[in-house]
């Protein structure tokens, strides 16, 4: 059982953590390609496809700390302190994405739709989104680090004694 819930585990990261980490790591360089062309629909279309990437497969996401705790528990590590940071950082890489990375984008994305619908305010909006995708780009790479430094953990565990 140990094994199925491990390959469970690994398959749930990679096909939900990935597509959020790359969607999220596109959407600041999409969004200044957004502002330097406000009426270009397909540029908002693809802030809008990149968003709703990172907010659905953020919800399917939840299978990844539900299949890790199911092994964890499985091998009996759970009290280890590799587990317990890898809790703690996945956590904190939860709150990034949920309260800061998700709504900046949702609020970027409602800024460049007003921007391209209302013409005398484009350069006000397009400069408050200038600092926005800057701080965007800043918080999708603090959520990628975390996840870097839980696959770390994970594959070294420290103090196991697999010898890896």
């Amino acid at each position: 059982m140990t094994k199925f819930f491990l390959i469970l585990h690994v398959l749930a990261a990679v096909l939900t953590i990935g597509p959020v980490a790359v969607a999220a790591s596109m959407f600041p360089p999409a969004l200044r390609h957004a502002q330097a062309n406000p009426g270009d629909p397909a540029a908002v279309a693809s802030l809008r496809i990149l968003y709703r990437i990172c907010s659905v497969y953020a919800l399917v996401g939840v299978a990844v700390p539900a299949l890790g705790f199911a092994t964890a528990g499985e091998m009996g590590v759970t009290g280890n302190a590799w587990v317990i940071a890898s809790i703690i950082l996945t956590a904190g890489a939860a709150i990034v994405l949920a309260l800061l990375v998700l709504p900046g984008q949702r609020d970027a994305l409602h800024a460049v739709d007003a921007a391209a619908q209302a013409t005398a305010s484009a350069d006000a909006t397009a400069a408050l989104d200038a600092r926005a995708g800057a701080r965007l780009a800043m918080l999708t790479g603090s959520f990628n680090l975390l996840w870097v430094t839980v696959t770390i953990l994970m594959i070294v565990r420290p103090g196991s004694t697999t010898g890896a």
